[in-house]
């Protein structure tokens, strides 16, 4: 008989393996005005405050770019404006937005690698959704509320089998 970690990490393993061979969708930190300002600012920085001031340690410079980026295998984002705060260069500041913060993405569950979407009772990419942004249709059918989704990414590292992803818009194209 095979236990439920088990069973989780057989569904995971193979889309380890297919998330590895697709190239990563870069997301930017928040607060950021546009993508041009990323590309011609930040590579010359050499400070990289942003990045050490990120309690939750999902701030990354882009080895091939020089250029911020998030990675919420571990963790997501709390909005805490450090690294806004930290920006020497004023790409990231708390002026480029008039409302609540948000993520340059928008995610989505896949209703193939959910496992509560195959009759599974699992909640754990609900429980760390800060925004409620994760429905429930019956016990079985979550989706994301992507009108509430600020894309912090809490929910990408808490689910068992990665069933969730995000698709990068583009920041002159966002909500500004």
């Amino acid at each position: 008989m095979v236990s439920r970690r088990g069973f989780f990490k057989s569904i995971a393993k193979p889309l380890r393996q297919i998330e590895e061979e697709s190239p990563p969708l870069l997301i930017r930190p928040p607060y950021g005005k546009s993508e041009s300002l990323f590309q011609s600012e930040c590579p010359s920085c050499e400070n990289q405050a942003c990045v050490t001031s990120c309690d939750e340690k999902i701030i990354f410079i882009d080895e091939e770019t020089k250029i911020p980026t998030l990675s919420f295998a571990k963790n997501g984002c709390t909005f805490c404006d450090e690294c806004a705060i930290a920006c020497e260069k004023d790409v990231l500041s708390l002026d480029n937005f008039e409302g609540e913060p948000y993520l340059h993405a928008i995610f989505k569950i896949s209703l193939q690698a959910c496992v509560a979407h195959h009759g599974v009772i699992c909640n754990a990419c609900k429980e760390p959704c800060i925004d409620d942004a994760i429905l429930f249709n019956g016990m079985f059918n979550p989706i994301i509320d992507n009108e509430r989704c600020t894309a912090c990414g809490f929910c990408i590292s808490r689910c068992p089998t990665q069933a969730i992803s995000y698709n990068v818009i583009k920041q002159e194209e966002n909500k500004l």
